[in-house]
């Protein structure tokens, strides 16, 4: 395979996905993005940063996350069921898989604050337990909504002595509490470093957060070796808002083409109903957060607000990545609704004892929305754990 081929859904030196990603960003962040673009891979390809990012994952966030053979799933969906297990990481989610990697990153570069924004507050709390682990200081903003939603996890971080600020602007959900973030970090650009949660923002965050989260599918191609002989699956499935559960699910697959990528976005009440965050169908490519992507926008380009009961895929856009993915078709995208999702993560419950976080439950949705052949090896990223979820859960109230 020629090295052009090799690099296709990878960024490029100029820090695009095909048409979209970039750094698209105001003149005072200027010397913060270009001060990591000009390090992250240099550092993170030492020797000592990597024992050191491994030693943490393997002793303090619990990897590698077991591949459980979901047996009753599979006979439902007719084939073998793999579930990922990444909500038994440490703080229940697989945030911290990138966050154990950007404090790593920041502590090299002489940073002695972090900010970071967060929607369901899993990425926040994935900050501030990093942040206490090597003693910065942390600020995290969150929408006012998301904390009214996410009140477990707004008060496990400020248990671990970060301090929560409310985004009161917009939807006051994450796009709002990204665009607070931006701002302090532009205020504060020589001692602080901006750990972004997802595959978003302006160059070199999606590719970084990609590399961080890739350790999944690392996992998986050994695991899956162990358990059927074959690195390849026939299907990964994972949910998509921002999109770095599916950037880090996806990332060792992407030049296998006969291994069937499935993103699954969170179509709310509808993709048509007016209240939805199924960018792919809804979007068209546009600036958002410093990067180049498909955001849902109206006709003169202002965002829309998006709409999911699940506080982690209300964002209007997704990654560069993920817009390139779709546009060249190596990803098929797929929505499930509010209703299916939460369905599928009581019916996961019932059938496997794991209630999901809602996020994953959108991946497990998808499911019913395919014909699998018996001998399919079919995984599913389990993203994240319910606990955060158990008031939407009780409030949904069907089961």
């Amino acid at each position: 395979m020629s090295n052009k081929q090799n690099t296709r859904f990878h960024v490029n030196e100029q820090g695009y996905y095909g048409q979209f990603g970039g750094a698209y960003i105001p003149e005072m962040l200027y010397p913060n993005v270009e001060e990591l673009r000009e390090n992250y891979l240099k550092i993170i390809q030492q020797p000592d940063f990597k024992e050191e990012f491994d030693h943490l994952l393997k002793t303090y966030v619990g990897r590698p996350t077991p591949l459980y053979h979901a047996k009753r799933l599979s006979e439902k969906f007719n084939a073998t069921v793999y579930l990922k297990r990444e909500d038994l990481c440490h703080t229940g989610a697989h945030k911290i898989n990138n966050t154990i990697g950007q404090i790593l990153l920041a502590k090299r570069l002489g940073k002695e604050k972090i900010v970071a924004e967060t929607g369901a507050g899993q990425h926040g709390v994935a900050t501030a337990t990093v942040c206490a682990l090597m003693g910065m200081e942390c600020i995290v903003y969150m929408g006012k909504i998301d904390m009214e939603r996410q009140r477990p996890n707004v008060e496990r971080m400020r248990i671990l002595g970060t301090k929560v600020v409310p985004a009161l602007s917009g939807s006051m959900t994450l796009k709002d509490a990204t665009n607070e973030a931006m701002r302090h970090w532009i205020n504060n650009p020589t001692d602080t470093h901006y750990i972004i949660g997802s595959v978003v923002g302006p160059h070199p965050y999606p590719d970084m957060v990609a590399r961080f989260q890739s350790v999944i599918s690392e996992e998986m191609k050994i695991q899956l070796t162990e358990e059927t002989g074959n690195p390849f699956p026939d299907y990964v499935f994972a949910c998509v808002g921002g999109g770095s559960n599916a950037a880090g699910a996806f990332y060792h697959y992407l030049h296998d083409e006969n291994v069937n990528l499935v993103a699954v976005e969170a179509a709310g009440k509808g993709v048509d109903s007016g209240e939805s965050a199924a960018t792919t169908a809804l979007g068209k490519p546009g600036v958002l957060h410093g990067s180049k992507t498909l955001l849902m926008q109206t006709q003169d380009g202002q965002v829309v607000e998006p709409y999911s009961i699940s506080a982690g895929l209300d964002y209007p856009g997704i990654g560069p990545i993920h817009a390139h993915l779709f546009d060249t078709g190596r990803v098929k995208f797929v929505s499930a609704t509010d209703d299916e999702a939460m369905n599928a993560g009581i019916q996961l419950g019932r059938l496997e004892g794991i209630i999901p976080a809602i996020e994953s439950a959108h991946a497990l949705a998808a499911l019913s929305q395919f014909e699998f052949d018996q001998d399919d090896i079919v995984v599913v990223n389990l993203s994240g754990r319910g606990d955060k979820d158990l008031e939407t859960y009780i409030r949904w109230g069907k089961y």
